[in-house]
């Protein structure tokens, strides 16, 4: 993202909790905009992630030149989670899922460093986001495609107020399974009173 765009996004999602503040002994995860020295450690994420074919549709051979296109490029906004170490455990992106008259519909896409998987940090990222989004002006958020045998990214989207809408049978070519069933879930983004 471009110097003016970067400070854009930073005052547009500033005061988001996780956010620019100071880790806490009860919150050690800091939430911030990606910054293009970080790419090293958000491809360290998310290569072996992509390379697995369980969870992204992307190629398992992609390039780390593809993959930031991907992840960063075509992204409105990305974040990074940093741990009390400094380490970068965790990164999500924001872009619109469709264009024109479908774009105020967010789409998004997660990714937890192995070792910081089923402690919270993806319920924490996938929160964030959804605060990120509303900021950003969007009025759902939309999951085109996760993969039925994915069941803990399931339970964390479901807990975080998404519901699935639609099963795709066998949309998604497992890498291990064959084909699979693909949901797509949403999540309004509108208080009630929207």
């Amino acid at each position: 993202m471009a110097g003016s765009q970067d400070r854009e996004l930073r005052e547009r999602l500033s005061g988001l909790p996780g956010s620019y503040g100071k880790q806490t002994p009860t919150s050690p995860l800091q939430i911030r905009p990606y910054a293009a020295a970080d790419w090293p450690a958000v491809w360290a994420l998310l290569e072996p992630v992509f390379r697995s074919g369980e969870t992204f549709p992307h190629d398992p051979r992609i390039t780390e030149a593809e993959a930031r296109v991907a992840w960063v490029e075509q992204s409105q906004a990305v974040m990074v989670a940093v741990d009390a170490a400094g380490a970068l455990v965790g990164t999500y992106y924001l872009r619109p899922n469709s264009f024109a008259l479908g774009a105020h519909v967010a789409n998004a896409g997660y990714v937890v460093a192995e070792h910081c998987r089923r402690q919270g940090v993806g319920s924490r990222l996938c929160q964030h986001s959804l605060q990120a989004a509303r900021r950003l002006g969007f009025r759902l958020m939309q999951f085109n495609l996760v993969v039925s045998t994915n069941t803990a990214g399931l339970r964390c989207w479901q807990r975080n107020g998404f519901q699935v809408v639609g099963t795709l049978p066998g949309a998604f070519r497992h890498l291990h399974f064959g084909y699979v069933d693909a949901y797509v879930m949403v999540r309004s983004l509108l208080a009630a009173s929207d």
